[in-house]
């Protein structure tokens, strides 16, 4: 998954909508995206389309691959798999970026994700327990590691994970 380097932005920013001013004066909403620094971009990506069912984000508008992107705002060849980018195929959730950085995961996370697959302590405990058991061996299938499981109190709640780099979240 090819997306621009550090000095490109792979959000796509020309097909998002741009703050604007309302009747009173103050800004509206920003749009979110977010950002994981890592060693290695492209299999982050991939790792987080298998985990959030995303897609590669498309080039900017303009430009039929991102290469040719690339080209025209001439980042070097040897930066072009400096970053990845992944959306939401049904355009509601943000985009994910991921930026090659020098340096490796030092701490825990302060913020985690939450993969909701469960439906919700509402439902019955067997049934959030084969949801969650299912997406934590598709995951594991795609890399990521069981990172610390509940003890057992009857019912499953969540299941904490790494990615690939390490970065914890958790499956509920």
């Amino acid at each position: 998954m090819s997306a621009p380097g550090d000095s490109v932005s792979s959000d796509n920013e020309e097909d998002a909508e741009e703050p604007v001013a309302t009747d009173d004066s103050t800004v509206a909403r920003p749009i979110i995206g977010m950002t994981f620094d890592c060693a290695a971009p492209g299999a982050l990506a991939r790792f987080w389309s298998v985990a959030l069912g995303y897609v590669e984000s498309p080039p900017p508008t303009g430009w039929e691959t991102w290469e040719a992107f690339l080209i025209a705002q001439n980042v070097p060849e040897d930066e072009w798999d400096d970053g990845a980018s992944i959306s939401d195929p049904a355009g509601t959730q943000p985009s994910i970026s991921f930026l090659r950085v020098p340096e490796p995961k030092q701490a825990k996370n302060r913020l985690h994700l939450d993969l909701k697959v469960s439906g919700g302590r509402h439902v019955d405990s067997e049934v959030r327990a084969r949801l969650i058991n299912t997406k934590v061996a598709e995951l594991v299938e795609a890399g990521g590691v069981i990172h610390q499981r509940q003890p057992d109190t009857g019912a499953l709640d969540h299941i904490v994970m790494q990615d690939p780099e390490g970065n914890e979240f958790c499956v509920v």
